[in-house]
């Protein structure tokens, strides 16, 4: 990696993250709402700090993935060989710099929906409180901003491994139309 130190700093916030929303589970009575947080279940109908916790947790483990996928982009930009281009990488390579890249387009907007949901329950804005004038379909929509390239962020891994290990296989130097699958 580029940078060691970026990616240990990543690997403690994710740990962190992981016992902050495990803690969540046993202040107060637990989180309540759903596993999308939608409000507003989450904005008036849990008072508790549990879900406070969790929203935190939430928002470590998304400054964890974003320091992992900003180094690993900045890994595969500088530290390939200089006869190597980037269609001459191998498929692992691309597809988790794609998911890297997926990673920094939605991660932000996830956390910005979850600061927001955080706002609505502790200081009494109505980003998603209709009372107020607020639109809880706005947290929706922002949610599966994120929720939609997940399913890619989950994927396009196993994909590359997948590529990696057929390429090894076959005793091949390069896979058949990769090419066309990388871009």
């Amino acid at each position: 990696m580029a940078f060691p130190r970026v990616n240990a700093l990543s690997f403690w916030f994710t740990f962190v993250a992981l016992v902050m929303i495990y803690e969540s589970f046993f202040v107060g009575g637990g989180p309540g709402s759903s596993w999308t947080l939608y409000p507003p279940l989450s904005v008036e109908g849990q008072p508790e700090v549990s879900l406070d916790v969790m929203i935190l947790g939430l928002h470590t483990v998304g400054i964890g993935s974003l320091l992992g996928a900003i180094n690993f982009m900045i890994t595969v930009h500088n530290m390939r060989a200089t006869a190597v281009t980037l269609d001459q990488v191998s498929m692992f390579v691309w597809t988790s710099y794609l998911t890297s890249f997926l990673l920094v387009l939605s991660v932000p907007v996830l956390a910005g929906s979850l600061l927001f949901l955080l706002l609505d329950r502790n200081f009494n804005t109505s980003f998603y409180d209709t009372s107020k004038g607020g639109n809880p379909l706005l947290y929706q929509h922002l949610f599966w901003f994120f929720g939609h390239p997940e399913v890619y962020v989950i994927i396009l891994p196993v994909f590359g491994i997948i590529s990696e290990c057929v390429l090894f296989l076959t005793d091949k130097d390069r896979l058949f139309g990769q090419t066309s699958m990388t871009f």
